[in-house]
């Protein structure tokens, strides 16, 4: 049995974690009863896969061999359908060089734009199906509701969070499930990764506090890792190799999750009542977002995000990819078959594999399981970065993932579904570096035709140079049809939203999704060549060997100073103005043509401000655009959530860790009763860092001098040490002297 818990005391409260300045000794205190912070282990055993080797013969045989027609026909259309319009562009753009001799230069332009419109052209029918599926099944009222039969452990891996954010939502969750009469079946696992001492102890303050609000709906634990090896992986393989045994199945939610009761019982459902299912999801939605960016990625995850999860599990079938959160697992099925190798070398390309999810999917598919998602279930929420610095830190993060997937991607065994996945996760970053040399490329030829005098001379004898001119007329065309093929997915996702009469009704009607959705094109245009330049950049960071590092995500509403936007955007604005002058040179027409991509640049600075407002966010709200049925109607879990954060805010900033135990007796009892049990500290052997701590805490004359001497890099090995926490808690608040 892992560490203890106690219910929470009255004593236990947000002021009772700020220091004490007084002499006077501490009231007795009794102590609840404990009871356990983590039930009885259970271990499975999750041994590492290998890549470069794989035993056909060990797939398992799936129960239902039939063949999805409309699967079938979906990867007609949308492989079918991309490699046709592929080929017509190709085409076209030949065409348009096909004028005069053909140079190098413009031989690269039309390999750069085959590449990026093959990207689009792919997209652009995944969404065609994806539309059709929605105005067809998409009707479908779910699955029938069953009894359950087997237990579940809900999971959520939390690193720095603002604690009283999450276990708020968490208490939602469980409440909504225990209303069903089915809450026997779930247990609730927090497990922290958190690495800041101060959270830390919120966390464990706050846990207290749920626990004691939950008592008589479900059973709710905690863990924390002293270390937080392998991230988020190694935090759920913990977790799986330590308790796994115990659970059929365990739903994963991310530290900002919110599930609806009905979502999390069709999902168990569905995954008891299909044998061959491994994962099984459903698309989340982004809900409570205020700040202007945050607003536009609500919308578009709303009417766009259906198209494209529609049309991915319309070709992926039983192939699908997993997203890492929001979805319900076998558990045996992910021990026996996603311990994750740790690849050779170092950050970005070695190391703990970090989009992890992909690889799972592909892993548990690999040995004979289904993935699969389902698309007209909602009730699945999560929410999204602030601002546009905010995304970038995330997308860094996933570039870098996704771009060690270049060391995956032909792994022994993987389905060609897989690897489809696997390649649109690395042509979504690539996707910027490719658009932007084609950019490039483009302005040179025109720059070429402009003012300098080529050195090409057709093998002919000839006193004329072959100047490298272009059909226009036809260039013009292919630019109509490539901007049609990039912006049909938003046009589909209105039309379907449209099509739908409650959908219709609770964001405006026809007229303000049509303006929303137009509203959205324009500010995503002058977002889009910010993101270009920001991902350019990532990619080239990574590829040169430059790790990025995992940051706790910001998720609440906020701005950021003002000297860290400029410092950030100025080569970008910079940029933009070389560009306008440029193209002004070459040709007003060009500065034209160009006009989204100058004025992105040239205002990313005013741009990347105004994404973290809330005032115009919500303004913006005010006037109906930019509205999605969830704020006209929230659910019920996420007004259950905000009302439970309202009577429980917990502190603003977490106090300091160790002025917290060290004055709150019952949170220091509840803090060593969470620590596994025994020693870390190992006789015979000194650890420098518990040494330091150890002189410190023997030199320190009062608690206030302890905390000033400790860094936080030792509060941490402190706050490990049962030993060393009794250290500290028999020091006086202050020295006599003081």
């Amino acid at each position: 049995m892992d560490a203890v818990i106690l219910p929470e005391t009255p004593a236990m409260n947000s002021a009772a974690l700020e220091p004490d300045v007084s002499h006077e000794k501490p009231a007795a205190i009794t102590l609840p009863i404990i009871t356990p912070a983590m039930p009885a282990e259970s271990p499975l055993a999750m041994p590492v896969q290998s890549l470069t080797q794989f035993d056909r013969r060990t797939r398992r045989k799936p129960h239902d061999k039939s063949l999805n027609w409309w699967t079938f026909f979906s990867r007609i259309v949308v492989f079918g359908g991309g490699f046709a319009l592929t080929a017509y562009g190709a085409n076209e753009m030949f065409g348009v060089i096909n004028v005069g001799t053909i140079t190098v230069l413009k031989w690269l332009l039309l390999v750069l734009f085959v590449i990026n419109f093959s990207w689009i052209a792919f997209s652009f029918c995944a969404s065609l199906a994806g539309a059709a599926w929605l105005l067809t099944k998409g009707r479908e009222k779910g699955l029938p509701v069953k009894p359950l039969r087997e237990r579940t452990a809900v999971v959520m891996p939390i690193y720095n969070e603002t604690p009283a954010r999450v276990m708020c939502a968490m208490q939602a969750m469980i409440e909504e499930v225990a209303l069903t009469g089915k809450g026997e079946h779930f247990d609730w696992f927090l497990l922290s990764d958190t690495t800041n001492p101060d959270v830390w102890i919120e966390e464990e303050r706050a846990f207290t506090g749920l626990r004691a609000r939950v008592a008589s709906k479900a059973q709710v634990y905690y863990r924390h890792r002293p270390k937080n090896n392998a991230r988020k992986t190694g935090n759920i393989s913990d977790f799986v190799t330590r308790w796994g045994g115990s659970y059929a199945h365990m739903l994963v939610l991310d530290a900002d999750s919110l599930m609806s009761a009905d979502t999390i019982l069709r999902l168990t459902e569905a995954m008891e009542n299909d044998p061959d299912a491994a994962i099984i999801q459903s698309p989340p939605l982004i809900i409570n977002r205020n700040t202007l960016l945050a607003r536009l990625q609500q919308f578009a995850a709303r009417f766009q995000g259906p198209i494209v999860s529609a049309g991915l599990q319309a070709w992926s079938g039983a192939s699908g990819n997993y997203w890492g959160h929001n979805a319900v697992i076998r558990m045996r099925a992910f021990a026996d078959h996603c311990g994750l190798p740790v690849l050779r070398g170092n950050p970005p390309f070695g190391g703990h594999i970090m989009s992890h999810d992909f690889i799972e999917a592909a892993l548990l598919r690999r040995a004979g399981y289904s993935i699969y998602m389902l698309p007209a279930l909602s009730g699945s929420y999560e929410e999204s970065p602030p601002s546009l610095i905010d995304l970038a830190v995330r997308d860094r993060r996933w570039c870098q993932g996704n771009l060690q997937h270049i060391r995956i991607i032909f792994a022994k065994g993987f389905t060609l579904a897989t690897r489809q996945h696997i390649a649109q996760g690395i042509m979504s970053y690539l996707a910027s570096p490719l658009w932007l040399g084609q950019l490039l490329v483009g302005i040179v030829l025109v720059l070429q035709s402009t003012y300098i005098r080529p050195e090409y001379f057709s093998d002919q004898v000839t006193l004329v140079p072959a100047w490298p001119v272009f059909d226009a007329e036809r260039a013009l065309w292919l630019f109509g049809v490539t901007m049609a093929v990039l912006l049909a997915p938003k046009f589909f996702g209105m039309f379907v939203a449209i099509f739908k009469a409650r959908v219709r009704r609770a964001s405006g009607g026809a007229i303000g999704i049509f303006f929303s959705t137009l509203l959205e094109i324009i500010l995503s245009s002058l977002f889009a060549p910010i993101m270009m330049l920001i991902q350019t950049g990532s990619v080239l960071r990574i590829l040169s060997g430059r790790d990025a590092g995992w940051n706790p995500q910001r998720r609440d509403d906020g701005t950021i100073p003002l000297r860290t936007i400029v410092g950030r955007h100025f080569w970008h604005t910079i940029l933009g103005i070389i560009t306008l002058v440029a193209a002004f040179l070459i040709a007003p027409s060009l500065a034209a043509w160009m006009s989204p991509t100058i004025a992105g640049l040239i205002f990313a600075i005013g741009l990347s401000w105004a994404s973290g407002q809330l005032g115009i966010g919500l303004a913006l709200k005010a006037i109906g655009l930019l509205r999605t049925p969830e704020e006209t109607q929230a659910p019920d879990v996420a007004v259950r959530a905000a009302k439970i954060l309202t009577e429980n805010p917990g502190p603003d900033e977490p106090a300091n860790a160790l002025a917290a135990i060290h004055q709150n007796p019952d949170l220091r009892a509840v803090h060593e009763a969470f620590l596994p049990p025994g020693s870390l500290h190992v006789r015979g052997q000194v650890d420098p860092n518990r040494a330091v701590v150890e002189a410190k805490l023997n030199d320190a004359h009062s608690v206030e001098e302890a905390i000033a001497w400790i860094k936080p890099s030792e509060c941490s090995v402190l706050l490990h040490d049962r030993a060393l926490i009794d250290m500290l808690a028999r020091l006086p608040a202050r020295s006599d002297s003081e």
